[in-house]
């Protein structure tokens, strides 16, 4: 028996998730504003307020100069637009380099925003960390594979998962985070087979971002998936509708009628 219908009409919580694996795919999206996130409201399962606002809204080349004040201003406005969604606030680089900041930091981000959790990159070297949150009542959700934070000290974004050792190396990681207390685990940037393994290594759900058709859910962000983004497109992404070439039309119909003279009309004056 199917958990949701296609409108989540209850709110999401952590046991909500825990239910859905191996039983219902999960469905995650970003989200930056309140004016998107009450769009998303009760159609998805969880919204990140990721670090990816940075490449989205900053202009920025990647997400490393996030901060703490954007993250939390824009995880405020996204609450205010959704209620029904579990709500994540994406840590961002260099806030959770040990266990003293992290846990000063994801406390700043539950007294400040109605957040219900936090994501933190990294695998067994970063369980410690995990521990540290999960034992302060701070929810986590894991992230590992291709890890956009790691993106310089890897030397650019790798797909993991193509041999045997490395699937067993994302094994490790993916249980000791669940060791550690998160509740779930973003896998990206690898391997099928990778994304299939881990998913069935771990008792908490997977949520795939290129990683294929096996994890426990799928996350896209917004603008990639919506058309917005245009600078580039991951192989991973497909596009559900042309975002900005429906605004350029649509700009371009308004810039007419005005030259023209031709808005407002009747119908739209007082």
């Amino acid at each position: 028996m199917s958990i949701h219908t296609d409108k989540v009409a209850k709110k999401v919580t952590l046991s909500t998730l825990s239910k859905m694996k191996g039983v219902e795919p999960i469905t995650m999206v970003t989200a930056y504003d309140a004016l998107f996130a009450k769009l998303f409201n009760g159609s998805v399962d969880m919204i990140l307020v990721g670090d990816s606002l940075n490449m989205s809204f900053l202009g920025k080349e990647d997400t490393l100069s996030a901060t703490m004040e954007q993250m939390i201003y824009h995880t405020k406005a996204v609450c205010n637009g959704a209620t029904l969604p579990l709500v994540i606030l994406d840590m961002p680089f260099g806030t959770y380099t040990n266990e003293s900041d992290a846990v000063k930091n994801a406390t700043r981000a539950y007294q400040e925003t109605n957040a219900q959790a936090v994501k933190i990159e990294g695998g067994k070297d970063r369980a410690n960390i995990v521990k540290a949150l999960t034992s302060n009542s701070i929810a986590v959700l894991g992230h590992i594979g291709l890890m956009p934070q790691f993106l310089r000290s890897d030397g650019g974004y790798k797909i993991r998962g193509k041999s045997q050792e490395d699937i067993d190396i994302l094994i490790e990681d993916a249980k000791a985070l669940e060791e550690a207390g998160a509740f779930a685990i973003v896998v990206e940037g690898v391997k099928e087979e990778a994304g299939k393994a881990i998913t069935k290594a771990v008792n908490i759900p997977t949520i795939g971002i290129g990683a294929g058709l096996h994890t426990d859910g799928q996350v896209l962000v917004w603008s990639d998936a919506f058309g917005f983004f245009e600078d580039f497109k991951p192989k991973f992404v497909k596009q559900y509708c042309k975002g900005a070439k429906l605004i350029r039309e649509s700009l371009d119909e308004f810039v007419s009628e005005v030259k023209r003279r031709e808005f407002p009309t009747k119908e739209f004056t007082y």
